[in-house]
């Protein structure tokens, strides 16, 4: 009997190790589509200005929730360290997606399901990251630590503005270092607690996006049920983080929090990845009074690449969405925001952002604007908001 019981677990173990191995890249192929290949061609004055951008960045994707090693350049993701470096991205913010409920869409969701434990048990990560939303931050953070130690220098994680600096000055004269930005896609990892801030920040945590697809303790999603303001909770953690110079981001809040976190914050916000009503009168995106109450603060909006944000996939509508924050508020304040990675389909890969600025050519921005952009925005955003 007891040799059944272990040939039984034994055979149980195997499967799990082949279902381990098979279903992770079938599922991340599935639901992080792209409309065009590689290799991407764009106009000679397109190609030539992005050669010469200085500074390059990206303020959202979630590649860090996919089982794939992400020191490889792999056809199936949206971006890698090799497609970083192809690219010459100086900085992607990595945010950690921790919940997600089932039957997820972008009108009402609540908090009582999660399909994200049967991803993490699929993709075999730790067993206290299957149900425990705060130790999935931290298998996500070892991730993103474990892959600066397996790139051989040519990725560093971006924790303060010392390790901007460093990364800014390495690729002044040719391209050497990735740089990446740790996030959380919604802080309900933090579980109604203060405490838990400061397990966030030791693990890297520098932006952090107030909600995701459900309401929370700090406040209402734009996809919930209640779809409210900020909570006294939330309140709290908002002050938490402005002191500890942790970024909050507003994509995903409904628009009575955007309302109620632009009244009180006191320290530049973003929202990372979303689509402004002007060119797509969809729910998640932002106002023309949202983008101006963003701006006023000092703010970035980072235009997303996927079809929620755009109402459509051609690349034409990322630059539509960037030029209409340019005409209300000024260059100044927008950014790329792709979604890379998101479980959402866009047009290309990271190593085709040049074909972005052979959009916003057609539609007559200059090579500074364009500049400021494809990155020097966010460059010098985090270089005045990053702890020191």
């Amino acid at each position: 009997m007891l040799k059944k019981v272990i040939v039984v677990i034994v055979s149980l173990a195997v499967l799990y190790k082949i279902l381990t191995l098979i279903a992770p890249p079938i599922v991340d192929r599935h639901l992080n589509g792209i409309v065009d290949q590689p290799p991407y061609e764009v106009s000679e004055e397109a190609q030539e200005i992005y050669d010469n951008l200085p500074f390059i960045a990206d303020l959202h994707c979630d590649a860090l929730l996919w089982k794939r090693p992400m020191e490889k350049d792999l056809n199936r993701a949206h971006v890698d360290v090799p497609k970083m470096h192809q690219a010459h991205v100086d900085l992607q913010v990595f945010t950690v997606v921790s919940k997600s409920p089932k039957n997820l869409n972008f009108d009402e969701n609540d908090d009582r399901t999660d399909d994200l434990t049967l991803l993490n048990f699929v993709q075999g990560r730790p067993l206290r990251a299957w149900f425990n939303l705060k130790y999935r931050v931290g298998s996500q953070s070892k991730k993103l630590h474990q892959l600066e130690h397996k790139s051989d220098l040519k990725f560093k994680i971006v924790k303060n503005k010392s390790d901007l600096k460093s990364i800014i000055e390495s690729n002044k004269d040719s391209f050497h270092v990735a740089g990446g930005l740790f996030g959380l896609e919604g802080a309900h990892p933090l579980k109604g607690q203060l405490k838990n801030i400061e397990y966030m920040y030791n693990k890297g945590v520098r932006m952090v996006g107030l909600v995701h697809f459900f309401d929370n303790e700090l406040g209402g999603s734009a996809h919930g049920v209640v779809k409210g303001g900020l909570t006294e909770f939330g309140k709290q953690c908002v002050r938490e983080f402005e002191k500890r110079n942790m970024i909050i981001d507003l994509a995903h809040a409904s628009p009575q929090l955007v309302e109620e976190v632009t009244a009180i914050a006191t320290k530049p916000l973003v929202v990372s990845h979303t689509g402004v009503k002007g060119t797509c009168d969809r729910g998640r995106n932002l106002s023309d009074e949202q983008i101006m109450a963003v701006a006023a603060t000092g703010g970035l909006i980072g235009i997303g690449f996927f079809e929620e944000t755009m109402c459509g996939l051609e690349p034409k509508l990322i630059a539509e969405g960037i030029k209409y924050v340019i005409d209300l508020v000024g260059y100044e304040f927008v950014a790329l925001g792709s979604d890379y990675d998101g479980s959402v389909e866009v047009p290309f890969n990271i190593t085709g952002l040049p074909i972005i600025v052979d959009e916003l050519l057609h539609l007559g921005l200059t090579e500074p604007m364009i500049r400021r952009v494809m990155g020097e925005n966010v460059r010098d955003f985090m270089l005045k908001n990053l702890p020191d």
